[in-house]
């Protein structure tokens, strides 16, 4: 108990709670509560959940809470992230949440609230339980990343919110990060250990070790830092070439007050690491430009905090949309003199210990020099997409020969960080001069125990279905040997399990209490524990000829693999239309490709979205595609499944997402009557956010753009208020439909009359939904004023 209350007492909540306090008054306020009543009242109201999952998402990030101890992780950040996960999910009584609500409302001690923190955990979590792969197969909780977003403004106080929610945990003083994603650097530890002496050398020193570095700002203010940076990697640079041979040249920018090109919001980044070319385009430099990204803060204790994690996170979302060939991104964190390395894939993001760069000379040498010297490879860039002159292919290897796909452009690549990841590249064979016969280069990290795409796709096209996207070949996409995922390939055995702020394997005190001591270099430490040969290969390594192997180490329940999909078919969204009726005839079609895809082959497509209904009006001469066709089979399931789908998240883009499946009640079956609701949303979409023939103007409204953003419960009862009741959804078509698409108000009603029985969501599967839906869109096509142009 000692220990504990020197640990409250070393690391003091402060003023951490005021805005939480704040917030949640006004919250009460807002619903006509009275903030005087007791917390086990205020609790139990549904609109204050969301308050409830704020206060533990700021708890468990507090100093103090990693190095509590607790009764299942034995950290308590660790077991109140669990309870924030299962309030989410509604696996928890909120109300068990009172005391500890109750004592940081009334300002209690530190130590009270957290021992009322440590209650809510000891209550509801057995002891030595362990999270598995089966509970979130069987479960699937509305997920959400920063790529489900569909005519968004893309404002920072809502992506932040999805930005948060999809990286999720981050985990931090992983052991043997830098041997991992440093030591394969050419010459880097000759070189540095070179350029440290070089700094040491001298009357007047760049470094010495009583002071720590020349120059550095004491106050560690932003523009003073950015100069001192900009300087001491000028001179690691020169020192480096006397003792190196030349290489290209990177530079450091700084754009903390001006967004950088290429976002759709205004993006800045606080320094970056770019090509020397880049760097003398400073005026439009672009995310594209980026290598390695960081962000800087003036408080060494904000190393502690998940808002400076997620600023770097943000930047690196733009990095990766920016970068249609980056598998991985590399970054650091400086919180006064704290340097931590981070790097971010596609499970999330994990960090190295932190060091200070004024007592481990050394080891901020190594890590700014790696950062200078990494190849493409090491930085990220996925060495499959090779470059011939202007050119850059993609090769496969099919049927036993070898074919070399050439990339004529990029046609989609999803903004996110975690995921699937989407990226989609218009091809054609190399020797298809005249580019008659398209294939589209689908590119995304699944979850290994996912049916594969690829199966799929192949065996509807070998069933006959129509309109679906003809399969061509698929494989599973191997670099450096080996079939490429995360934790086996791009993180190399890397555990999450070690991390500091785990917990189930051993003291997080004794993790931290590992950093580097003042004169202990990377090198020492690195050779006298064997680290280079300990971590030669990870004892896991697949060669690139099998499945993905399950391993039970916790990382095993967060991997993915990385597939390509090549399919026949090549098209534009239905919103690109060329006429109205064009549109209504392309989602006839796609419908009829979906019924083909039920009927014929067994599958649920389960993502109708606005991105994946195509349609082809180039004709058959010079596009032999389907003229409109269903894509992305990444989510499908057979519909006679035995076991679980393998997807950790009701299926889809919000948006679009029927009613039923919003409302994510326990293990409730998808049906094709869910994916008909969303045909419907897409069309109603549509006619909200584009006005002209061939998609014309693209709109962003604020009160649809929320849409990509509120809880799911909430879009529930939003889509349920919609289609209600007829004259209402009529008042409000004739209000949000623009001028090109009013003409189909009274067609896209009948359509809701036929989606939405008896003015609600469905309630007993009919497969006549499909010829009802396609008569009536058949009936809106010979509409004079739909054809009216």
């Amino acid at each position: 108990m000692e220990v504990r209350a020197e640990i409250i007492r070393a690391n003091p909540i402060g003023d951490a709670l005021d805005v939480f306090r704040n917030s949640f008054y006004s919250a009460c306020a807002e619903m006509g509560i009275s903030s005087s009543l007791d917390a086990a009242q205020l609790v139990g109201e549904e609109g204050l959940k969301n308050r409830v999952v704020e206060l533990i998402g700021i708890l468990l990030y507090l100093p103090a809470a990693p190095l509590l101890d607790s009764n299942v992780y034995r950290t308590l950040d660790a077991d109140l992230f669990q309870v924030q996960t299962s309030i989410r999910l509604g696996r928890y009584d909120i109300k068990r949440t009172a005391p500890l609500l109750d004592a940081v409302l009334r300002n209690k001690s530190d130590e009270i609230i957290w021992d009322k923190a440590r209650v809510i955990v000891t209550e509801v979590i057995p002891p030595h339980s362990t999270p598995s792969t089966l509970s979130f197969l069987d479960q699937t909780p509305l997920s959400r990343n920063a790529s489900s977003f569909v005519n968004s403004s893309e404002h920072r106080k809502d992506v932040d919110g999805i930005l948060k929610e999809e990286l999720g945990r981050l985990y931090i003083g992983i052991p043997r990060f830098f041997d991992i994603f440093f030591r394969d650097i050419i010459d880097l530890e000759t070189a540095a250990a070179a350029v440290f002496k070089k700094c040491k050398d001298g009357n007047d020193p760049l470094y010495s070790d009583d002071v720590g570095w020349r120059g550095w700002p004491e106050d560690a203010h932003e523009e003073d830092v950015l100069k001192w940076l900009f300087d001491i990697l000028e001179a690691f640079l020169n020192f480096a070439e006397q003792v190196s041979a030349p290489r290209a040249r990177r530079a450091l920018i700084a754009r903390p007050n001006q967004p950088l090109k290429g976002s759709t919001a205004p993006r800045k980044l606080d320094v970056g690491l770019v090509n020397d070319q880049a760097a003398g385009k400073d005026a439009s430099l672009h995310w594209s430009c980026v290598l390695v990204p960081g962000e800087l803060k003036r408080n060494p204790n904000a190393d502690t905090s998940s808002r400076t994690w997620l600023d770097l996170g943000r930047y690196v979302r733009e990095v990766f949309a920016a970068q249609d060939n980056r598998r991985f991104v590399q970054g650091f964190t400086l919180c006064g003199s704290t340097l931590r390395r981070w790097e971010f894939d596609r499970i999330g993001g994990i960090a190295s210990s932190p060091i200070d760069v004024n007592r481990n000379g050394l080891d901020f040498i190594y890590t700014m020099l790696g950062y200078l010297w990494m190849n493409d490879e090491q930085l990220g860039f996925d060495p499959t997409i090779c470059a011939s002159g202007d050119k850059r292919y993609i090769e496969i290897t099919r049927n036993g020969q070898k074919e070399r796909l050439i990339i004529d452009h990029l046609m989609r690549r999803a903004p996110c960080i975690v995921g699937r990841a989407t990226t989609c590249w218009l091809t054609y064979r190399e020797e298809d001069k005249s580019k008659k016969m398209p294939y589209v280069v689908k590119d995304s990290w699944q979850y290994p125990e996912r049916e594969e795409e690829g199966i799929l796709l192949r065996e509807a096209t070998e069933k006959g279905v129509v309109n679906v996207a003809r399969y061509y070949h698929h494989e599973t996409v191997c670099v450096g040997g080996m079939e490429d995922d995360i934790q086996n390939n791009v993180r190399k055995g890397l555990d999450i399990g070690d991390a500091a702020n785990y917990g189930p394997r051993g003291s997080t005190i004794a993790l931290r209490s590992g950093s580097t001591s003042r004169n202990t270099s990377v090198g020492q430490k690195r050779i006298s524990n064997n680290s280079i040969t300990d971590t030669g290969q990870p004892a896991s390594k697949r060669q690139c000829t099998g499945s993905s192997t399950k391993s039970k180490s916790p990382s095993a329940l967060w991997n993915r693999v990385h597939r390509r999909v090549i399919i026949r078919d090549y098209g534009k969204p239905l919103y690109k239309a060329s006429t109205r009726a064009a549109l209504l005839a392309a989602l006839e079609g796609c419908i009829d490709g979906y019924e083909s895809l039920h009927h014929d082959a067994g599958l649920l497509q389960r993502d109708i979205s606005i991105g994946n209904l195509m349609m082809n009006e180039d004709g058959a001469n010079n596009n032999p595609s389907w003229p409109s066709f269903l894509i992305d089979l990444d989510l499908a399931i057979k519909e006679k499944r035995i076991q679980a789908s393998g997807a950790r998240s009701i299926t889809g883009t919000r948006a679009f997402i029927g009613i039923k499946g919003l409302y994510n009640k326990g293990n409730r079956k998808h049906s094709f009557m869910d994916d008909m609701e969303s045909m419907f949303w897409v069309l109603y979409w549509i006619c909200i956010h584009y006005n002209g023939a061939y998609g014309g103007k693209s709109l962003v409204t604020s009160r649809f753009d929320t849409w990509n953003f509120i809880d799911a419960e909430d879009l529930a009862k939003l889509k349920s208020g919609i289609v209600v009741d007829e004259e209402m959804f009529i008042w409000m078509m004739e209000k949000d439909f623009t001028d090109y698409y009013k003409p189909l108000i009274p067609w896209v009603n009948e359509l809701r009359k036929v989606v939405f029985p008896d003015n609600k969501a469905w309630v007993k599967e009919d497969k006549g939904l499909y010829s009802r839906m396609k008569k009536v869109l058949q009936e809106a096509r010979n509409d004079p004023k739909v054809l009216a142009e």
